[in-house]
């Protein structure tokens, strides 16, 4: 994949006054990314007049980049690492996801302003429920505190569900507990809490928990090896386990949980919903979701 530049992006304004309409995905880097397949082959399977372009956009120019866009007449993009922040800080208006989880990673550009969505917590309460893990009424441990997790937290106790932030720095999930019931209205019966990522945490745990979501990037190819689960502490079996990491897709931890006889989940769920979420923002049209899955699966 070619990746396409801002400096040459003149060409395209003959296309927007065609027809064409123009979404892409902003990151730094940005070649890794499977959005732009997964939303064209999504436009192409519903005869769409759209284009989804990788936008390779360094952190010190998301300013000069979100303008462009909407000089030159985009409906919207999708922002990922490291612009998910930054994108939340250049928009008029934000949606209650996006001010609640602190940041945005959608923008739609409409003729009155610029709206930031965040797209990721209603994409993984919809891969959850796929996989036949509702979150409503469980008690979830989330390992990690960073940007991943604060939309999966916000999307857990939106579900009326008990976490438990477990991070090396417990100062840190410490902070995201209590942002995160700061910023929104949580479910009388949802409960935040925190905890230092360590084995006896985790065994304490372990026989709590019903379901087990791993937000750090610990497994993620190329370090294949690596698990936030100790080795040698048993995987709880009647928790389900979802591994936000899908490359590899069979993660070291999903092993792990499967051969403890564990219900297992890889990431490419969440991926495509957060997708498909951001398609029907920007199309107002129902995603094809199993075609977006297998453009995504393709690629990996």
């Amino acid at each position: 994949m070619t990746p396409l530049t801002l400096d040459a992006l003149d060409w395209l304004r003959p296309n927007l006054l065609g027809g064409t309409k123009l979404v892409g995905v902003m990151g730094w880097p940005v070649e890794h990314s499977v959005s732009p397949p997964m939303h064209n082959a999504a436009f192409r399977h519903l005869g769409l007049d759209w284009a989804y372009v990788p936008l390779p956009v360094r952190p010190q120019e998301m300013p000069e980049a979100v303008a462009g866009l909407r000089a030159l007449g985009f409906v919207g993009a999708n922002a990922t690492v490291p612009h998910k922040r930054m994108l939340y800080d250049l928009v008029d208006a934000l949606s209650p996801a996006a001010r609640a989880i602190g940041a945005a990673n959608t923008l739609h550009i409409r003729p009155e302003g610029l709206l930031g969505h965040n797209t990721d917590a209603a994409g993984f309460q919809r891969a959850l429920r796929e996989a036949d893990m509702p979150p409503e009424g469980s008690h979830t441990l989330v390992l990690g505190a960073g940007g991943a997790a604060r939309a999966v937290v916000y999307a857990l106790a939106s579900s009326a569900t008990t976490v438990t932030i477990l991070n090396r720095t417990v100062a840190k999930a410490e902070s995201l507990a209590n942002a995160m019931a700061d910023a929104m209205s949580a479910p009388a019966s949802a409960s935040i809490e925190a905890g230092p990522l360590d084995r006896e945490t985790m065994a304490r745990y372990s026989s709590r928990v019903n379901l087990v979501v791993n937000t750090t990037p610990l497994g993620m190819w190329p370090h294949v090896e690596c698990s936030p689960w100790p080795a040698d502490l048993p995987f709880p079996r009647e928790a389900g386990c979802y591994d936000l990491v899908y490359n590899p897709r069979r993660t070291q931890l999903l092993r792990q949980a499967e051969a403890a006889g564990a219900a297992i989940s890889d990431g490419l769920g969440m991926l495509v919903h957060q997708g498909a979420e951001a398609f029907e923002l920007w199309t107002q049209q129902s995603a094809p979701v199993a075609v977006m899955r297998a453009a995504c699966e393709a690629v990996l």
